[in-house]
């Protein structure tokens, strides 16, 4: 849990007798001390202050500091919608705003891409309406006094054309995009300005805006009309995807978090810098791939290590490895881990479910809890990182037959692939941060419909904590390190007015 205090402390909390040090002389004397300092009181003497109207004096001054140092980046926010279930929606969205004046855009949030994109007017085959009761709203590049089209001579198409996936047409830096499902979207690249939400030191919010570079779609055959979003928001390392733009610009910092509520209507948490979290554990990235490669070594059933071949997970002539990907809505295992990680389950529960075929998938039949019958899994990485697994994030639930509830595996396996991708199912209900500057992914269990501790880490390595998350103001407390400083000064002044003496309140 963050270090906060939910549900501990009353609502309003009051401070009595604040005060401030105030300077009625400025006098100048060589080698001696000011003849007198007088300290007043910020707010009338036996009066109970409320701690949020201190907070919000604070702020004041925490903004006027921010302003004078140069290289710390804010803590950008977007607001998640959309939920892993793939009977319901199967992935999860944010809103962007882009242009002048700023439009809203919904895009899929993916880990597995690297570019953000946009349908752009006029775009063929794009889906005019969507499911997600969201606004189609496609991008058109004339109604923004701020957009230029990129050029094939830019030096920022130079990013894009290191991938097999841009090129150049008719002078213009364009992009033929092909996802793994089979759909996929062509169209050209244009700089405009994101308008973003950031999240400064005292927990406020501002808006701020950068230029940037991103697709405009006029082609594609990404989604269906009843789950159709407006692009892809792209989160990759390449240099030009958003997390890497900003960064590079000294915006926002070199990493970024995600929190996906597994149940009810879903939504989360999205942030460009790390959430914080005392049980979160890290593995490294495996350095020169495409995606976020990790190092998987072994899955554990209640315990039991599975008898799988750990090359089985390993990358042999860039193919295959473990990828982490917010843009699959399942879970995939490598061809030679799957058999023996259903039998294990299947095993495990014999004697407590019926075991059925459902559409070629291995299902249970089972008439009590699923937490109670079905076992934890483990996977286990390098660096001595586990990432437990309940049965819900293994299990997807499909149907019910006569008053039980039909269970069938979510894992599924891509043939003659040799790849593992860990896709909502697995990532739903926890942190997961992606460290870009340190090369690594980093994970804890947690209740991503509460607010969290998030951290903003500089170039130089300062690392400031503010709340952001679901801004539940009204339950979570949260102290930053410029308050607890603010505090101890003014103890200390007080602690030396009184010790000089001729001082008094």
């Amino acid at each position: 849990m963050p270090e906060s205090f939910h549900g501990r402390i009353p609502a309003t909390l009051m401070l009595t007798g604040a005060v401030v040090l105030v300077l009625l002389q400025a006098v100048v004397v060589v080698g001696e001390f000011p003849a007198s300092l007088t300290l007043e009181r910020a707010f009338p003497a036996n009066n109970r202050v409320e701690l949020g109207e201190l907070r919000n004096r604070d702020g004041l001054r925490h903004r006027r500091i921010l302003q004078q140092q140069d290289g710390n980046p804010d803590v950008v926010d977007f607001r998640v919608q959309g939920t892993y279930d793939p009977y319901r929606v199967g992935l999860y969205y944010t809103k962007v705003q882009l242009g002048s004046p700023p439009k809203d855009y919904y895009v899929q949030i993916d880990t597995g891409s690297d570019v953000l994109w946009v349908s752009c007017t006029p775009c063929n085959g794009c889906p005019t309406s969507s499911g997600l009761q969201i606004p189609m709203d496609f991008y058109d590049p004339s109604s923004s006094s701020t957009s230029s089209v990129i050029s094939c001579s830019d030096q920022r198409c130079s990013l894009a054309s290191r991938s097999s996936d841009s090129g150049c047409n008719n002078k213009q830096c364009s992009y033929n995009f092909q996802y793994g499902d089979g759909s996929g979207t062509s169209g050209y690249y244009v700089s405009d300005y994101m308008h973003l939400n950031t999240i400064g030191l005292d927990s406020a919010s501002s808006n701020s805006s950068a230029n940037v570079v991103f697709g405009t779609s006029q082609s594609g055959d990404l989604t269906k009309t009843d789950r159709a979003v407006e692009g892809i928001f792209g989160f990759g390392q390449n240099g030009l995807s958003i997390i890497s733009q900003l960064s590079s610009q000294g915006i926002a910092p070199d990493s970024f978090s995600h929190c996906l509520v597994g149940s009810g209507s879903g939504g989360g948490i999205l942030i460009i810098g790390q959430i914080l979290d005392p049980d979160m554990v890290f593995t490294p990235l495996v350095q020169s791939q495409p995606h976020y490669n990790v190092n998987l070594q072994s899955i554990s059933v209640n315990g039991q290590t599975l008898p799988i071949d750990p090359s089985t997970f390993a990358i042999s002539d860039n193919q295959g490895g473990t990828i982490i990907d917010s843009g699959t809505t399942l879970a995939y295992l490598a061809e030679a881990a799957y058999t023996p990680f259903v039998d294990a389950i299947t095993q495990s529960v014999s004697q407590s479910v019926q075991p059925l075929i459902s559409k070629g998938n291995r299902c249970y039949l089972i008439t009590s809890s699923v937490s109670s019958i079905f076992p934890t899994v483990s996977l286990n990485f390098a660096g001595g990182a586990s990432m437990r697994l309940r049965p819900q994030d293994y299990l997807l639930q499909q149907n019910s037959v006569n008053g039980a509830e039909v269970w069938c595996i979510g894992f599924q396996t891509i043939s003659n692939q040799g790849i593992t991708i860990l896709g909502d199912l697995v990532l739903k209900d926890k942190i997961i941060v992606y460290d870009l500057g340190g090369q690594r992914i980093g994970w804890a269990d947690y209740d991503c419909s509460s607010s969290v501790n998030v951290s903003s880490t500089s170039s130089g390595g300062r690392s400031e904590v503010v709340n952001a998350g679901q801004f539940n103001a009204g339950t979570s407390l949260q102290i930053t390190r410029y308050e607890l400083t603010a505090v101890f000064i003014l103890a200390s002044i007080l602690h030396l007015a009184m010790t000089i003496g001729g001082f008094s309140l």
